[in-house]
């Protein structure tokens, strides 16, 4: 038996209808020379092989009596495969835009709770003959670098699937009583009471830097993020686009300009944005701000589980020169990145949940009403969330992983979501959106690829 953590608790207690709390992947695979056999009876073979790796895949919830406080994990003892992979098959002709429509609709739609919260799709039809896989997991369950040490124990680095150690047969758990679950949550939370007490000063004295400084600094004395198309109240229908851009290339740019690849990818979607409200109701005056998740993992840290906390950057989106953007953009980010040391003691994971899942229950579903939603101040107006991934191809299932795209969370107010995932020498942009801010999702990940092309032909010299 496992606890969540707080931060955990809350992405699953924030989950609603119109909001399912999943990230994915999608990875484009290039079949086996004489495949022979259906490829998803493989897909579940390897599976069966790789679950001791990735005991996250075994995990599901156990809730306490009346939803008091937040479930814990306890392992099941078998996962039923025939659930939890699926196959999809694309409709003639097998387009392009068909496969990002039906990953969109799958996205879309939440986890069942009595299950491990996870999903996967083998989707076959595409028009030149290559295959599709489309798998998601529960927030609660991982962030991104997590994600990323999943695909890890999922992939492997040639055709042939590496060889394991078979895992000892373990004792079937059991479910665990309601006493005993009462009883640990209380020693859960009256040892997180203790260290909040314990880390008080230090969260003062963190938070005595940042006194009287709008914003915290880090977004450029901007406030609130400017009401835009993106900042709309949503419903539950998702859409997803890609693109990949050459590592090389932007890490040429981000050298001429004293910059980083974050900060290159930042001034690629700050183009983009400008690009995008350039079509659909105009530029805003005042710079949007993005939200940017920022890893708390030590060095050698690979524990499943979420471990981020996130900052607000200013995306200079009121300057049209893209060099002078990516330079105003690098500078934020300077300032967003030395904050982190001192806000680390305000960025609890954990935190007493007794009661929490009923306050957190009712503002999900206050939140929830459009009239409510609508009317929530931008705090972020876009999430932009870069995720170091593995530098060489991998192969799944004895299939080659030609491109590897994240998809993320998208909410009320919040309809945009670009996630960027580094990949044998790509970066691969996933663009999720929520349907009713975004309708078409393509437009804006066409625009990603001209703003990077800008930033190239002119930003490679001061």
């Amino acid at each position: 038996m496992k606890f969540l953590s707080g931060l955990d608790g809350v992405f699953l207690r924030l989950e609603t209808p119109a909001i399912p709390m999943h990230v994915g992947s999608l990875s484009l695979l290039e079949p086996p020379p004489g495949r022979r056999g259906s490829f998803l009876g493989k897909v579940r073979r390897l599976y069966e092989r790789r679950l001791p790796l990735a005991p996250v895949l075994s995990r599901r919830l156990h809730e306490f009596p009346l939803g008091m406080a937040n479930p814990v994990w306890v392992q099941a003892p078998s996962v039923d495969l025939d659930y939890h992979i699926r196959r999809v098959t694309l409709p003639g002709p097998g387009t392009w835009a068909q496969l990002e429509e039906c990953v969109g609709a799958l996205h879309s739609t939440p986890l069942d709770r009595s299950h491990p919260l996870w999903t996967a799709y083998v989707i076959e039809g595409l028009h030149d003959g290559r295959l599709a896989f489309y798998t998601n997991v529960h927030h609660a369950v991982v962030d991104g670098q997590a994600g990323v040490e999943l695909m890890r124990a999922l992939f492997d680095l040639s055709p042939r699937a590496r060889r394991l150690v078979p895992a000892r047969a373990g004792a079937a758990t059991e479910e665990p009583g309601t006493g005993a679950l009462i009883a640990q949550a209380l020693q859960h939370d009256i040892t997180e009471y203790w260290r909040l007490v314990r880390d008080l000063p230090a969260m003062a004295r963190a938070l005595r830097p940042n006194a009287g400084r709008k914003g915290g600094g880090a977004t450029g004395g901007a406030g609130l993020g400017p009401r835009t198309p993106l900042n709309v109240a949503i419903d539950a229908r998702r859409g997803f686009a890609t693109a990949s851009l050459p590592f090389a290339d932007a890490h040429a740019i981000a050298a001429a300009h004293g910059a980083t690849i974050n900060d290159v990818v930042l001034a690629t979607c700050a183009g983009a944005l400008r690009r995008y409200l350039g079509r659909h109701g105009g530029v805003p005056p005042e710079p949007l701000i993005a939200g940017m998740p920022v890893s708390l993992r030590g060095p050698g840290a690979v524990e499943f589980t979420t471990q981020a906390t996130m900052v607000r950057v200013g995306l200079a989106t009121e300057i049209a020169d893209p060099v002078r953007r990516l330079r105003a953009i690098r500078d934020a980010t300077t300032a967003a990145k030395a904050a982190v040391p001192d806000t680390k003691a305000l960025a609890r994971l954990d935190f007493p949940t007794l009661g929490a899942p009923w306050l957190l229950h009712g503002l999900a579903r206050l939140y929830d009403r459009p009239q409510v939603a609508s009317r929530v101040p931008a705090i972020v107006n876009v999430v932009v969330s870069n995720v170091p991934g593995p530098p060489r191809p991998l192969y799944f299932a004895g299939a080659r992983i030609l491109h590897h795209w994240p998809l993320s969370i998208v909410g009320h107010g919040l309809g945009l979501n670009v996630t960027v995932e580094s990949y044998a020498g790509l970066l691969e942009f996933g663009v999720t959106t929520a349907l009713a801010a975004v309708p078409r999702p393509r437009s804006f990940a066409d625009g990603l690829l001209a703003a990077f092309e800008q930033l190239r032909s002119r930003g490679r010299a001061r």
